[in-house]
C-alpha cells in the first residue's frame, strides 16, 4: 500500500493506492468509499482483494483529508466533485465503485454528474429518505435523534440513532411514543463529553440522506448499477430505502451478506461477514 495527498485548493484529500497504477492485469480500479466513514473502515473488506488494485480514501473532513473550506458540513455532490477529481488524478480510466452507506449516495451522486467515471457501481445501502413512502415521518425521526444528540450528548443520541434504524416498517406514532433508550443498555457511555460534532449523529450529514437523486440522469448513464441491501436489514431504514431506490432504478435489490457493515472485520467493533462479503462483491462486479 502507498498513501497519497491529492493537494486542491479546498482540501487535501488523502487516498490509500493497494497495488500498482496502473493496474498489473488491465482490470478496472476497484474504488472503495463510505461516509461518514474514513479509509480504515474497509481494512479487512481489502485484505480480500490481494489481486485487485483498490483504492480508499478518507472523504474530505474526515480521518486524514483536511479541508481548507471552512466548512464542516459533509455534501454528496461537493463528495462526488472530489471523487472526479481523485479518479482523474488516478488516471486508470472508469473505476468499479463500491459505495456504501453515504458513499453509495456520493456514489449515485457521481453517476448522475460524470457517468464516464465508473464502469459498474455497486451502491450499499444508500440511506435516502426522499425515497420513502413515510418520508416526512422519517426525517422527523431523524431529527429526533439529532435532537437526543444536542441535548445529552454521544452516547444518547448513538442509542436513539440504534433504535431509529432498528425500526421495522414506516415510522408510525408508536415509534414516537417510545421513550428514548438508555445508552447504557448498548453498552454506550451515559456521560456528556460536550462534543456536538459527530457526522452520523448530527445535522452535519442532512445533506447526505436527504440528497434527491437525478434519476433521469441515472437512468441515461451507461454505468452498470447495482443496488445492494444487506440480508440483515429487513424492513429496517436502511433496507428499505435500499429496495426502494432499486425500484425506483426499475430494478431489484441484490442481496449482500450480514448487516449494514457487513464488509466490516473484527477491528470496528461491530463486524460482518467481510470473506463473504467480498466473495458476494466479486460476483456482483463480474455479472
Amino acid at each position: 500500500m502507498t498513501t497519497h495527498t491529492l493537494v486542491t485548493d479546498e482540501v487535501d484529500l488523502v487516498h490509500d493506492v493497494h497495488g500498482p497504477l496502473p493496474t498489473a492485469d488491465g482490470q478496472p480500479v476497484l474504488l472503495l468509499i463510505g461516509q461518514p466513514m474514513d479509509a480504515s473502515g474497509f481494512t479487512s473488506l481489502v485484505s480480500h482483494f490481494p489481486d485487485r488494485t483498490v483504492v480508499t480514501y478518507d472523504p474530505r473532513g474526515l480521518g486524514r483529508s483536511t479541508r481548507k473550506d471552512g466548512r464542516t458540513d459533509h455534501d454528496p455532490n461537493v463528495q462526488a466533485r472530489d471523487l472526479h477529481t481523485l479518479i482523474g488524478q488516478l488516471g486508470a480510466g472508469p473505476v468499479e465503485l463500491f459505495g456504501s452507506s453515504g458513499g453509495a449516495v456520493v456514489g449515485l451522486t457521481l453517476v448522475a454528474a460524470h457517468p464516464e467515471d465508473v464502469a459498474v457501481l455497486v451502491a450499499h445501502e444508500p440511506p435516502l429518505v426522499p425515497v420513502l413512502p413515510d418520508a416526512p415521518a422519517a426525517l422527523r425521526a431523524r431529527d429526533g435523534f439529532q435532537e437526543v444528540y444536542r441535548d445529552r450528548g454521544w452516547g444518547a443520541g448513538m442509542a436513539a440513532f440504534i433504535a431509529m434504524t432498528s425500526w421495522e416498517g414506516e415510522f408510525t406514532e408508536e415509534y414516537f411514543a417510545t421513550p428514548a433508550p438508555d445508552p447504557a443498555a448498548y453498552g454506550l457511555p451515559t456521560q456528556d463529553d460536550g462534543s456536538r460534532d459527530d457526522p452520523l449523529l448530527s445535522e452535519l450529514s442532512n445533506a447526505v440522506s436527504s440528497h434527491r437523486l437525478d434519476l433521469d440522469a441515472l437512468l441515461a448513464a451507461p454505468t452498470r448499477v447495482v443496488i445492494a441491501v444487506a440480508e440483515e436489514s429487513g424492513p429496517t431504514f436502511t433496507g428499505r430505502t435500499s429496495l426502494a431506490t432499486a425500484a425506483l432504478l426499475d430494478r431489484e435489490a441484490v442481496v449482500f451478506p450480514s448487516h449494514h457493515g457487513g464488509f466490516a472485520g473484527e477491528e470496528t467493533g461491530h463486524p460482518g461477514r467481510p470473506e463473504e462479503f467480498a466473495h458476494r462483491l466479486r460476483e456482483v462486479l463480474r455479472a
